[in-house]
Parts: C-alpha cells; structure tokens; sequence
C-alpha cells in the first residue's frame, strides 16, 4: 500500500479540504503522514501563543482517527516570506519517501496555501508525485479525479468541529454544500458527498492513477420517457 504524506497551511485544513479522501486511504491500509505548516497564531480574535497552543490540541484532536500531525509550527500568515518556511517544509514532505503528496492548489484563495504549494511542489520535483486538493467552493479550480466520501462525511464533520476556536460549523455547511455539488458533477443521487482533486502532471508522473482510490462508478443520466442517454 502506498504511503501518502498530506499537507495543509493551517491546522484545521486537512480536515476540511482532504479528510475524506485520507479517511478512505486509512481505510485500504495506506500509510498516512499528516503535516501542519503553521502554528494558526492569527486565525482568531486574540492571536498569539495561547491560540496557537489550542489550535494544535484541536489539530490533535480532529486528526486523532488517521494519526499524530506533525506541527511545523511556522508563522500563521506569513509563510511566503518566513526565512527557512521552505526548508522546514522540504524536510518534512521528504522525511518518509512518500508514494504522493497531497497540498492545497497553487491557485487557492489563501496566500498562505498559495505559499505552501510552491514550496511542496518544489519538494516533490521528481522524486513524487503531486495532488491538489479543492478549493473552498471550487473557484478556479478544474477537478480530475472525484473520490466518494460518502461513508466518511460524517467522520470529516466531526473532525472539523473539533476546531472549537474557529467557528466551525460555517466550514462544515461550506463543506457539505460542496462535496455534495462535485457529487452532483458525477451524477451521484441525494446523500452522496464527494471531495475533488488534481493532479500535477509532470516528468515522470504522467498518470497516478494507480495509487489513487478508485473512481465513483458512472451512472448514465436518461431522458424521461425515452432509452437514449445524455
């Protein structure tokens, strides 16, 4: 089974944009390393050290189900510019050789996942494949591979509202209503939930498909009345 190494900015984004394609990737055998880049210090009304002690708890605490995060505890809104982000990060990504990296798009709506994003694909180059994960809502980004989280939506509920300082229930509504659409996108029926995905296509790593889950089933779409199929 491969080992997958998943990365997020903060330390609720693996639970929010990938936790439930790493929760079917638990579930097959697959060994899961779970990397947190910064400390979260400034997600909240009163930043600094305390909040990011809690924000690492609640890391701990929504992550407990796949594993221990490894916390890089580097500063919250300041990683494009923080002296050594790329190293620490490069380290990290490589420690265990993984079979794939999973981080946010280059083109996220955060500069802080923006950041992160060039500095794992400069860690990848081509020693490993790369992910990308959906962004929040999907704006601007063009999905290649769907993943049914379906029987692990409930799991990636929870393990959001574990971020008790963050106000999390917005970010589970936000997540319901989008992996239920890139459900929609595959002509999944009502309750079927799906989280998004693309690949970084580059040399060596032409097609990955071979590590990732395997896709949702097609379901044709039929007219009303009629055989013929859309």
């Amino acid at each position: 089974m491969p080992h997958i190494t998943a990365i997020g900015a903060h330390p609720d984004d693996l639970e929010i944009f990938m936790y439930g394609m790493l929760s079917v990737c638990h579930a097959r055998g697959d060994t899961l390393t779970l990397i947190v880049a910064t400390d979260g210090a400034a997600g909240g009304d009163q930043p600094g050290a305390e909040l990011a002690a809690r924000r690492a708890a609640e890391a701990k605490s929504g992550l407990v189900a796949l594993g221990t995060p490894v916390m890089l505890a580097l500063p919250d809104g300041q990683l494009a510019s923080h002296q050594g982000a790329g190293a620490s990060i490069r380290e990290a990504v490589l420690d265990h050789q993984p079979d794939l990296v999973i981080t946010h798009a280059p083109e996220d709506y955060h500069p802080d996942h923006r950041a992160l994003s060039r500095f794992v694909a400069d860690a990848a180059g081509f020693r490993c494949p790369l992910l990308f994960a959906d962004i929040l809502m999907g704006i601007g980004f063009e999905p290649e591979y769907y993943v049914d989280i379906t029987s692990h939506m409930g799991a990636k509920e929870a393990a959001i509202m574990a971020h008790e300082s963050q106000e999390p229930q917005r970010f589970v509504e936000a997540m319901r209503v989008h992996n239920r659409f890139r459900a929609a996108q595959m002509n999944a029926p009502d309750g079927h939930y799906m989280e998004a995905y693309r690949h970084d296509k580059r040399f060596p790593f032409a097609d990955i498909r071979a590590i990732l889950p395997p896709p949702p089933p097609i379901r044709p779409f039929y007219v009303r009345g009629s055989d013929a199929l859309i």
